[in-house]
Formats: C-alpha cells, structure tokens, sequence
C-alpha cells in the first residue's frame, strides 16, 4: 500500500522556519522524483521544488529560492522541506508527491496545513 505522510506543518511569525517531512512506504522511494507543491486558500495547487532521483538535482519556484531547500534521505524514505524567512504569503496546505519514472505514477500525501501570520 502506497503511503506518503506529511508532517511538521504548525503556526510560525513571519521570518520564522519550519521543516516539514514526508515519509514514503510501498513503492521504491529512491526511484521517484520527488516535489512539495503547495494550495494556498482559494488558490490551485502549485509546484514548489522538485528534487530527481538518481543525481538529487533540485529546481525551485521562485517565489521560494533562496528561502526554501528541498532534500532526501533515500535510506530512511523521507523527503524534506526546510523553510526559511517564511512569509505570510507562504501560508498554504503543502503536499508531498512522488512521481515513479519507470511507471508513470504519481502519489500524493493528505498535506500539512502552513499558516505564517503574526
């Protein structure tokens, strides 16, 4: 059974951090590319960093570059989101995706609710 559970979400002031984390099981992590999109209110979901399979190359949008990192740790199957300089416009339900190269699927984790607000 496929899974991705998404954690580390919370309440934080503007120019806080946050690490949200994403544990995968039933599928070979370490063969998926990996993402953190995000849903602000009344808004679609959005891509904000991808890191690949294989090399961890990563891509970011820009609204977040600079601020957020995105990492894996294929050992222990967990993808991670690190937040920096978070500001109100960050607020957001984010979502862990895996996406299998060799399958053509993708996952999605239930979200973490981000609220950045003073």
């Amino acid at each position: 059974q496929v899974q991705l559970v998404e954690s580390g979400g919370g309440l934080v002031q503007p120019g806080g951090s946050l690490r949200l984390s994403c544990v995968a099981s039933g599928f070979i992590f370490s063969g998926c590319v990996m993402s953190w999109y995000r849903q602000p209110p009344g808004k679609e979901r959005e891509l904000v960093a991808v890191i690949s399979n294989g090399a961890g190359s990563t891509n970011y949008a820009d609204s977040v570059k600079g601020r957020f990192t995105i990492s894996r740790d294929n050992a222990k199957n967990t993808l991670y989101l690190q937040m920096n300089n978070l500001k109100p416009e960050d607020t957001a339900v984010y979502y862990c995706n895996a996406y299998q190269v060799m399958r053509g699927r993708s996952y999605w984790g239930q979200g973490t609710q981000v609220t950045v607000s003073s």
